[in-house]
């Protein structure tokens, strides 16, 4: 895709074209800063080079639209980490502990001495703490402090947490305080479900609570609203793609709505999403119980056991949710189906096979949900034996809620398959 894109750029916008990251077709090229060292001023002599030649386009520099680079490469999160100094100096010197590249060896150790040299000449570099970051300190004159400044190129072996916390590390050892960060652009919703799990591991806490929950201790724990309100609603890719359809789904509805909405003379929501409900209820009172059982006072030994049973339960009630919206859809799907049109033979074909395939989907739905809200058995068996007992009764709620969800979706199950 970055080839044929690149070479449609040159070829029919005339614009030099540098291929970078994993689709470089040279490993000097793999670094985006190497070719955008000299920037813009400097480009007009670099690109006449032969070793500077563009990928696809003219080895011409283009005044107006200058050059450019495409490439594929792991999602970037660029984040700034807030000092309470106003000096670039000392935010560097917290850039350079944590950044991969690290500083220059120097024969006297201070930054300003003599760099110690290889075999080859070039200077020894004591490695930064993190790998997959590059850093630099930075003074920002609107909010009247310094920050370290970061770019983390690979989020799974270096997630934002973990950079938070090298710089806090770092900042404390040469007597600065991180006060807080800010994320600058958008991040995938793992980043801060991730970091959220891990400040509450930090904290000895159980780390079965809702997604929404995790996120805000995230913003919370790394100061993300300090400069400005932080909207996960405008800074998680997830939620800023997600459509206006699945914001007015079932799911998104408070309790009356849903009831409303249920009761009214529309056939969807009906009985399947009802049952994926009660699925979701009865793996919630499942995961109250262990959350209830890993804060309980003399069972600090049992914190790990009970919040990964609250962690399973998460999911349990975030599959069977899902469910709830799939359901109704699912149906939706069956009556387009019928509403085909039927005047000729090939329309009585291609409808008889959409409402066929329409109700196998229908039926299909149901069932997933009995397989998921089965599995929450199990944990309200755990939650029944060794959980907090003066919250049995919650459990017993949470078993019969899942027994309803299960005989219930088979109910749906059945009624569908009878149309095949």
């Amino acid at each position: 895709c970055a080839n044929r894109l690149g070479r449609r750029v040159g070829e029919e916008l005339k614009i030099p074209v540098y291929l970078y990251e994993k689709a470089a077709k040279t490993k000097a090229r793999s670094n985006l800063s190497v070719i955008r060292a000299g920037e813009y001023e400097g480009f007009f002599e670099k690109i006449k080079q032969p070793e500077w030649k563009p990928d696809f386009g003219p080895a011409v520099f283009n005044e107006k639209s200058g050059g450019t680079v495409i490439g594929v490469r792991d999602f970037l999160v660029a984040y700034n980490v807030n000092l309470n100094t106003k000096s670039v100096r000392r935010a560097t010197s917290v850039a350079f502990d944590v950044r991969e590249q690290g500083r220059v060896k120097t024969k006297d150790g201070t930054p300003s001495g003599k760099p110690v040299l290889d075999a080859n000449g070039e200077p020894v570099r004591i490695p930064g703490t993190l790998k997959h970051v590059k850093a630099i300190g930075w003074f920002v004159k609107e909010y009247g402090i310094a920050q370290v400044s970061i770019n983390l190129t690979n989020i799974e072996e270096t997630p934002l947490h973990v950079a938070f916390d090298a710089c806090v590390e770092a900042a404390a050892k040469r007597g600065m305080r991180v006060t807080g960060s800010e994320i600058v652009g958008m991040v995938p919703k793992k980043c801060l479900v991730d970091a959220g799990r891990y400040f509450l591991r930090k904290q000895q806490w159980s780390e079965g609570v809702s997604e929404e929950e995790l996120i805000n201790i995230a913003i919370r724990s790394m100061g993300l609203s300090e400069l400005k309100p932080f909207d996960p609603n405008e800074k998680v890719i997830e939620f800023k793609i997600e459509s206006a359809e699945s914001k007015k789904s079932l799911v998104k509805m408070d309790v009356r709505e849903f009831c409303n909405e249920t009761l009214s003379d529309s056939p969807a929501p009906g009985g399947g999403s009802v049952a994926a409900l009660m699925g979701a209820l009865g793996a919630s009172l499942g995961g109250m119980v262990a959350n209830l059982s890993a804060g309980k006072r003399g069972w600090d030994d049992k914190l790990e056991y009970f919040s990964d049973w609250a962690v399973k339960a998460q999911q349990l009630k975030d599959e069977l949710l899902s469910l709830v919206d799939e359901d109704t859809a699912a149906f939706n799907k069956v009556m387009d189906a019928f509403a085909l049109p039927k005047e000729s033979t090939e329309e009585k074909t291609t409808r008889s096979a959409a409402i066929e395939a329409a109700t196998k989907y229908a039926a299909e739905v149901p069932l997933k949900v009995m397989e998921t809200a089965f599995k929450s058995y199990e944990l309200l068996s755990e939650m029944a034996d060794k959980g907090n007992p003066a919250s049995i009764s919650d459990v017993g709620v949470g078993a019969l809620a899942t027994r309803a969800c299960v005989e219930g979706a088979a109910l749906n199950v059945r009624i569908n398959l009878g149309q095949l």
